[in-house]
């Protein structure tokens, strides 16, 4: 494909970006940046956090896993179905009730401040390996297909990718966000529709003959029933369900979203409309992965080693070019909501729960310093965690994601379980010693896990032990100080 075309597709995307950016963020101050001065309409925000989920992760991971694992993920998507029920009906009361900016501090109004201060970091944590593996995906692609036929260096790729991210949030934060995630949400999906259609025409199908030729195919299994695979349905279920809840009820950045709301009850129409959109849209991501695959098996094309490119590959090679641009349109479309929310929440933990933005102390003018600031510094940290990770690209991107949020969400799993299902206070300075071990103990069990629990490998199923452990943690800790709750 020309790189003329694609730099031009690039620079006016952006430019659309950028307009939407000044419209928005024209009298933002500090509650704008952070919660949208709680105004944000119910409906927009459900539209945009599609394209805010999905990401890059999705838009290129998910269609390459197909080819390995079939529609075995539709499992883990039916159990996001049921974590966000749970976000809905639980957690989303919970904060509203709180009147919370930054959701952890719940926890140090049940625990205390050592444990407030945890949970925030362990999100911080979480949030930056994560976003900056999401961002890692994307910028490559455009660094093979554009930047390296230009001389340009994958740092200096990254850089200016940031850079963009950095201006167009630095303003109107969330207020901004909620809305350039609409435009995102629109490009990302449309790529999707256009490529299954192009597909469908190259090799001479109408769309429902290409879904018919893709259910007779072995690509479309969904249900595994060999219990010892990491992708047994049941386990798939159980683990859609708490990555979801922690990934995104206890993650600052996708209640960021909602808690811009006006109230509770538009902040649950919100997720109860985006979580059954997510199903369509994510049986789509998987049928487009099928079509790539049974079109690459048609004409002999070559699967890239790392599967994550084959959207890519076939695009921009082997189609037509008004789907190459629109595939680099929905790219660039599903890149933008990894950095932007990544940014921005980390931004709003960190100022809140770290440097007390809040305080009475400081004037207006000295909190939107501080929040600049710390707002550049992120930007900077996850520009060198994606130029990190560029070095260590050994497996796919989806899997490490969830591998990572395994470790560092459990805890936060077990502490918000601990806090919502029993009355008991813990030894709040003691909180270290259950969010440091349980991560310990399931890092050796994910790797001796066939061998000392008779040949059952221990998948994404990860998260739910990690923090069930961290659960028996805090349980231990508080059996000395055990009084109720008043």
């Amino acid at each position: 494909m020309n790189i003329g075309l694609i730099l031009t597709v690039f620079v006016v995307y952006t430019l659309l970006l950028f307009f939407i950016t000044w419209l928005t963020s024209r009298k933002a101050n500090n509650e704008s940046y952070f919660i949208g001065n709680r105004r944000s309409l119910w409906y927009v925000v459900a539209y945009g956090m599609i394209g805010a989920s999905l990401s890059g992760v999705t838009f290129m991971s998910v269609p390459g896993w197909v080819g390995t694992t079939g529609f075995s993920y539709f499992m883990v998507v039916l159990g996001y179905f049921l974590g966000y029920l749970v976000i809905s009906f639980v957690l989303l009361p919970l904060y509203y009730k709180l009147n919370l900016t930054s959701i952890y501090t719940y926890l140090e109004q049940r625990f205390g401040f050592a444990s407030y201060k945890t949970g925030s970091l362990l999100f911080i944590v979480s949030r930056s390996l994560g976003a900056s593996l999401r961002m890692f995906l994307v910028v490559n692609v455009l660094q093979i297909f554009l930047f390296d036929s230009l001389g340009v260096p994958f740092a200096a790729t990254a850089c200016i990718f940031i850079l963009l991210v950095l201006l167009y949030t630095f303003q109107g934060g969330i207020k901004t966000i909620v809305w350039t995630d609409t435009l995102q949400t629109t490009f990302m999906l449309g790529a999707l529709i256009f490529t299954i259609i192009s597909i469908a025409s190259k090799m001479n199908l109408s769309v429902l003959g290409l879904f018919e030729r893709i259910t007779d195919s072995t690509y479309s299994n969904v249900i595994v029933t060999d219990f010892t695979s990491r992708t047994h349905w049941l386990k798939q279920l159980l683990s859609g369900a708490f990555i979801t809840i922690t990934m995104t009820g206890l993650d600052q950045e996708m209640m960021q979203k909602n808690l811009s709301c006006k109230n509770l009850r538009d902040a649950k129409k919100n997720m109860l409309t985006f979580s059954a959109v997510l199903i369509f849209v994510n049986l789509l991501f998987l049928f487009l992965g099928a079509s790539l695959f049974l079109y690459a098996d048609a004409l002999s094309i070559p699967i890239p080693a790392l599967s994550d490119d084959l959207f890519a590959t076939i695009s921009l090679n082997y189609l037509p070019p008004i789907a190459g641009i629109v595939f680099l349109v929905g790219l660039i479309s599903a890149a933008y909501p990894s950095a932007d929310g990544a940014i921005t929440s980390l931004t709003t933990s960190f100022s809140i729960d770290i440097l007390n933005i809040n305080s009475e102390s400081l004037t207006d003018k000295q909190r939107k310093i501080k929040r600049l600031i710390v707002h550049f510094s992120f930007a900077m940290l996850l520009l060198g965690l994606i130029v990190m990770f560029s070095y260590i690209n050994d497996k796919s991107i989806i899997d490490k994601l969830f591998t990572i949020a395994g470790y560092t969400y459990g805890p936060l799993l077990g502490l918000y379980s601990f806090g919502l299902f029993t009355r008991l206070k813990i030894r709040d300075k003691w909180v270290l010693f259950p969010v440091i071990v349980a991560p310990v103990l399931s890092y050796l069990l994910s790797i001796y896990s066939e061998q000392i629990l008779f040949g059952y490998k221990v998948g994404f199923e990860l998260l739910i032990i990690n923090g069930f452990l961290t659960f028996v943690g805090l349980l231990i800790i508080s059996r000395q100080n055990s009084s109720a709750v008043e």
